[in-house]
């Protein structure tokens, strides 16, 4: 058996990632995806995803309803892990996503927060220190 190329451009998957979002082309958008891949979203009320059916039902409303600056790139950063993206999200907020992937060049799981959710709130957590 082949061994599996494990040097495919990760961020040239991440800005396909972007286009069939802009696009709202789901069935690419979940082409991208490894079958057992997960989503992690903590835009709002933490929700994961899991497998085809589970990230079609999480992407099909965010798509449907995009804000005009949807998906704009802000940074695009590989790391070790795989790559980080910064970029505004389907209603046009700024959203941090970390990609991880499967060494045939599918996406394996996203973990996204807001952008202001990085920010340290150590002096407004001060106040409840009693």
């Amino acid at each position: 058996m082949a061994e599996l190329a494990d040097d495919f451009d990760q961020v040239a998957l991440v800005v396909d990632w972007l286009d069939a979002c802009r696009n709202r082309d789901l069935a690419t958008l979940l082409d991208l995806y490894a079958h057992d891949a997960t989503a992690e979203c903590r835009c709002g009320e933490a929700k994961l995803s899991e497998g085809r059916a589970e990230l079609e039902a999480y992407w099909r409303p965010r798509l449907d309803a995009l804000a005009p600056t949807a998906f704009g790139l802000e940074e695009i950063t590989p790391t070790a892990e795989g790559v980080v993206l910064d970029y505004l999200s389907h209603e046009g907020q700024p959203v941090r996503i970390a990609f991880s992937f499967t060494r045939d060049g599918k996406i394996q799981a996203t973990h996204c927060r807001p952008t202001a959710a990085l920010q340290p709130r150590a002096a407004g957590m001060q106040d409840y220190a009693g």
